[in-house]
């Protein structure tokens, strides 16, 4: 599973059993950590997760600013609340390229801001996958 937090929306992906393709699931509004996490939690048991990977915003120059800081502060949250591994992966330009993807593809600027994030949760973890199979 791939969380692409943000601070308004939290983007979810999963993945295949065999691990190959990534898939969007949901985008959850966020609210209180906890029942964020609740949200999270429910989602792990549904769909037998086995990890999550946390999209880490570095900035441009790879530096870590304040959304990593929170980014950072989610997952010790988190990891307190369940045994799966936290992992986190470079999501650098991951809004920007799913973005111009749904550019390309003739979406309404209101359907892109409807399922943006759980693209880019999903262009993050097929990110992951892909690695872990090389």
């Amino acid at each position: 599973m791939a969380l692409d937090l943000g601070t308004k929306t939290i983007g979810v992906a999963i993945s295949d059993g065999m691990r190959y393709s990534a898939t969007p699931l949901e985008t959850i509004k966020r609210s209180k950590f906890t029942q964020d996490a609740e949200r999270i939690l429910q989602l792990v048991a549904e769909n037998q997760i086995a990890a999550i990977i946390l999209g880490l915003p570095l900035n441009m120059d790879g530096s870590e600013g304040p959304r990593v800081q929170s980014t950072r502060a989610f997952a010790r949250n988190l990891a307190q609340k369940t045994a799966l591994p936290i992992a986190f992966w470079d999501e650098r330009l991951s809004t920007s390229a799913v973005t111009r993807m749904m550019i390309e593809a003739d979406l309404r600027r209101d359907r892109r801001a409807e399922v943006v994030d759980k693209l880019a949760a999903s262009y993050i973890l097929q990110g992951a996958l892909d690695r872990l199979r090389h």
